[in-house]
């Protein structure tokens, strides 16, 4: 994650699944992600709404059944309580927006 600037890299670490620092931000939390190659993370769902953006490597996606590929400069949605997964063949980084819906 050393390609992330110094102020980044200074957030405080987001307590999940994979390597990212979080900006909270109201009602969106910003997290700046990395994902070795390698990594794939099961199907799942949560209560937030996600768009992010790749900037480094790519990311495979599986939304409703159909598989599509993201890759640097690319912009993804993952709707709220939708169950997707992803995997990542190389090393890859994103922004995520991860939006609080009431």
């Amino acid at each position: 994650m050393a390609h992330f600037p110094k102020l980044l890299r200074d957030l405080p670490p987001f307590d999940g699944p994979f390597d990212a620092y979080r900006l909270a931000a109201g009602e969106c939390d910003v997290l700046f992600a990395s994902y070795p190659a390698g990594t794939e993370i099961a199907p799942h769902a949560h209560d937030t709404e996600n768009v992010g953006v790749i900037t480094q490597g790519q990311l495979i996606l599986t939304l409703n059944g159909e598989e599509t590929h993201y890759g640097p400069g690319d912009w993804y949605h993952v709707p709220v309580n939708v169950e997707h997964s992803a995997k990542f063949e190389t090393d890859t980084s994103e922004i995520e927006f991860w939006f609080r819906r009431k």
